[in-house]
């Protein structure tokens, strides 16, 4: 059943608790021209409605606000959420223990409504016995469960999950001092995929369903994007190979294939180089290498401006916040992706620190490079690597390829897909599909 919406000056009854709405759910940053309004469902979510009396705006101009869910907001929602268990505790305890009945006991209240909160559930253990004392720890658990649960509404709530069916669930992991969303389905061989900018790991939602027929199949939210946590630094694709590491051992997955797009592939040659052993293969995407072979030409390419751009210190979190929808469209087509499409991922990278985390991404490339350049031992780990056809990457990367050898890398290919750019998955779902099927089997 759909939530019934009411409006926060409803629900606020005074001075303070208006006050309280405001801290948890700070205004939303529009593009320019919306006004919004704010109303909330009857589980305190808030929903931002644009204004009917404005013009719509065109696709390229999505309105999306920050999402609601912020770290902020979850930490400011449990606060007032405990503090209505803790009442329920002294409310138990006292209808449970006879010598505990704060409305008799005058005395007795008067001494624990002047103590602080830290002393008063110690002072009803110690005066009034274990059975009070357990009364009030059950509900201590349950206050823990339920705050646990609300600080996670995107994996517990996320549509596009429910729609892959063949048993996709969602979830997080903390591994390598990060906290980590995947999507998990499938059963057979180990493949982990890994999205590029500007996406998530709804990347790989057309291939999904068909890679889960014969391989357990877990799409990662990479460090500081989407589902995943934001981290003050570690966004270089060494560490965030790392990341992927952790996961696999956290869910006992052994000789992983992994498929990387963009970014995504960066990471997925790191795990190659930093884990050959875990690895039966490796498959890039449309993915060039920094500080290997022709990445000076990909730099100097008129078509990748963005690298140094989201590179600047400081500046494009100002210019982009609240304009996520506007940017990301512009690396998006509208051929292959929809407006639903855009919102989706402008929401994985609007709040500040994911979209901050996006760019330090970017700023980690000089990492990437000294790190690639000086990966110069021997592996065997076979390597794939998959342009576009009409990718600007698809004829360097013979010269890619040409440079991994000469790193080391004894079994390295290239597989081109036909009719396709960049976005190969989302281009080309069905060819991507086989293409890692026949390699990852």
């Amino acid at each position: 059943m759909p939530a019934t919406l009411r409006r926060d000056s409803d629900l606020a009854k005074s001075a303070d608790e208006r006050a309280f709405l405001e801290l948890a759910h700070p205004p939303a940053r529009y593009c320019a021209g919306a006004r919004p309004e704010i109303v909330r469902d009857n589980m305190g979510h808030v929903e931002y409605r644009r204004d009917p009396e404005l013009p719509a705006t065109e696709g390229r101009n999505l309105n999306i606000p920050r999402t609601p869910h912020s770290s902020y907001s979850q930490i400011t929602s449990c606060i007032f959420f405990l503090t209505n268990f803790i009442r329920r505790i002294c409310r138990t305890v006292s209808q449970s223990c006879p010598r505990a009945r704060f409305h008799d006991d005058k005395e007795c209240g008067a001494k624990l409504q002047n103590r602080g909160l830290e002393e008063r559930i110690p002072a009803l253990a110690k005066n009034y016995g274990p059975r009070a004392w357990k009364s009030s720890a059950g509900f201590v658990v349950v206050a823990c469960v339920a705050i646990h649960c609300q600080s996670s509404p995107k994996q517990m709530a996320d549509p596009a999950v429910a729609a892959l069916k063949s048993g996709f669930v969602s979830d997080t992991a903390q591994v390598n001092g990060a906290t980590l969303h995947y999507v998990r389905g499938g059963a057979g061989p180990a493949v982990i995929l890994l999205h590029g900018f500007p996406e998530d790991w709804y990347a790989y939602h057309r291939i999904m369903p068909q890679l889960a027929k014969q391989f357990t199949v877990v799409a990662v939210d990479l460090r500081g994007i989407g589902g995943s946590a934001a981290t003050a630094g570690g966004y270089d694709a060494a560490n965030m190979a790392e990341d992927v590491h952790q996961l696999a051992e956290h869910l006992h997955l052994e000789h992983v294939y992994v498929v990387g797009h963009d970014i995504g592939g960066m990471v997925a040659y790191a795990f190659a180089r930093r884990h050959p052993e875990t690895s039966r293969g490796v498959m890039m995407l449309d993915a060039p290498l920094p500080g290997l072979g022709p990445w000076d030409a990909v730099k100097a390419n008129r078509i990748t401006w963005h690298i140094n751009f989201q590179q600047t210190p400081g500046l494009p979190e100002q210019l982009l916040a609240g304009r996520e929808a506007i940017y990301l469209r512009h690396f998006l087509d509208s051929e292959t992706f929809s407006d639903a499409d855009v919102a989706r991922y402008a929401r994985a990278y609007a709040a500040p620190e994911h979209l901050r985390a996006a760019l330090e991404i970017y700023r980690a490339f000089p990492a990437n490079e000294e790190f690639n350049a000086a990966q110069q031992s021997a592996i065997s780990v076979p390597l794939v690597l998959a342009p576009g056809k009409n990718s600007p990457f698809e004829k360097l990367m013979p010269s890619f390829a040409d440079a991994l050898r000469a790193h080391g890398c004894a079994n390295v290919k290239i597989e081109v897909i036909e009719n396709s750019v960049h976005y190969v998955a989302d281009e080309q779902p069905d060819a991507v599909a086989q293409l890692i099927e026949r390699y990852a089997s």
